[in-house]
């Protein structure tokens, strides 16, 4: 490690909020680290302002954001007042989130489930319309102009569509921002083909998610799995780069937030905390939730470069470099506050995840061990 990045280092370092290795990162770059001081999170107060209108939600089975549309249904008919028709493609009943969609429907939601790689959209929707569409399905911009065109006949104030931050490039100055360069990936294929549809839109770049109901629980499982077990935790490089996790409560109230918001139209927004951590802060904040003040204590540092041959896609599920961005374009304009702390949100996760039994459950370390090895 150079002199240089160990003294950025050292400096943000002696920015720890809490002692919790969080970080305020709304401006701090390459060539300038210092957060503004941590700030307690403050929560938003209910609207029922869009009371009459109405919304539809795309929602795939499952992966990174199987568990959106859950919350976001939730959102919009408690806080926003409207009336919410899910549309899921097919899923699996017995497993979460679909497993509590009994709430859904409790609440009022319209819950439809079809393939719909190959359901007649049109037919299905026949009758409809609706104000809000959040596209939490689409996977290639093929999959897009059913729902475009019912769009086009609805009186639709907005066509959101759930993107992703894994589209940014990695660069030299953090955290990234939405006009940071990006990958020509499907999702952002998507975003031009939504762009150049004409219809009123707004995009939202979550990254890392966590909480309940969670369809992806690797990005905080991986550090649980090793520290139940006392087993080492092979952190790439240093350990002291940056991500950001956030809860998909959080995720809900931002994508909820363009209801009656012209601030929102044509914008893409980061959807993400804005407290970064480091992935020994993780390490740091997950032993405590289970009462391990010694976590840090196991962590191993190992190169990637040098163990290639060992490392399958996914056993480490983020990237190996600093990879956060900044919210602070939708708090700004959309008046959005995230309410969750990680560090606090941890003891309840990992109440969860000895109640779902997987601290019991049999695993290989077999990586682990020719890293160490």
């Amino acid at each position: 490690m150079s002199q240089g990045m160990a003294a950025c280092l050292a400096v943000l370092a002696s920015c720890i909020c809490s002692s919790q290795a969080f970080l305020n990162p709304s401006s701090f770059s390459s060539s300038s680290l210092l957060p503004p001081p941590c700030a307690p999170l403050r929560s938003r107060g209910s609207s029922m302002m869009a009371a009459g209108q109405s919304a539809l939600i795309i929602q795939n089975k499952g992966g990174g954001h199987g568990e959106i549309g859950y919350h976001l249904a939730l959102k919009l008919v408690k806080e926003k007042g409207l009336q919410v028709t899910l549309l899921n493609d097919k899923y699996d009943d017995q497993k979460q989130p679909f497993k509590s969609y009994g709430d859904l429907t409790g609440a009022g939601v319209d819950i439809l489930s079809a393939d719909l790689g190959s359901a007649d959209v049109k037919s299905l929707l026949s009758g409809r319309s609706f104000h809000y569409v959040f596209d939490n399905f689409a996977k290639s911009s093929e999959a897009l102009p059913p729902f475009l065109d019912l769009a086009r006949a609805w009186p639709l104030q907005v066509y959101v569509f759930v993107s992703s931050g894994g589209m940014y490039q990695v660069e030299d100055s953090f955290p990234l921002l939405e006009d940071s360069p990006v990958a020509l990936n499907e999702p952002r294929k998507i975003e031009l083909a939504i762009e150049a549809s004409g219809l009123p839109y707004t995009f939202f770049r979550p990254q890392y998610i966590y909480g309940p109901l969670t369809s992806k629980r690797d990005y905080l499982d991986w550090f649980f799995h090793r520290l139940v077990r006392d087993k080492p935790l092979p952190l790439p490089l240093h350990g002291d780069q940056f991500t950001t996790l956030t809860h998909v409560e959080d995720v809900a109230s931002l994508l909820a937030a363009v209801v009656d918001n012209p601030q929102a139209l044509r914008q893409v927004f980061n959807c993400a905390s804005d407290r970064c951590i480091t992935f020994k802060g993780v390490v740091g904040v997950a032993g405590n939730a289970m009462g391990r003040k010694d976590a840090k204590e196991a962590i191993v540092l190992y190169d990637p470069a040098e163990r290639k041959a060992d490392l399958p896609k996914g056993w480490w599920p983020f990237r190996n470099t600093h990879f956060n961005v900044s919210p602070e374009k939708a708090k700004r304009l959309l008046g959005w506050v995230p309410a969750h702390d990680l560090a606090k949100d941890l003891e309840e996760y990992y109440r969860g995840y000895v109640a779902a039994g997987l601290d019991k459950k049999e695993m290989s370390f077999e990586v682990d061990e020719k890293i160490l090895g």
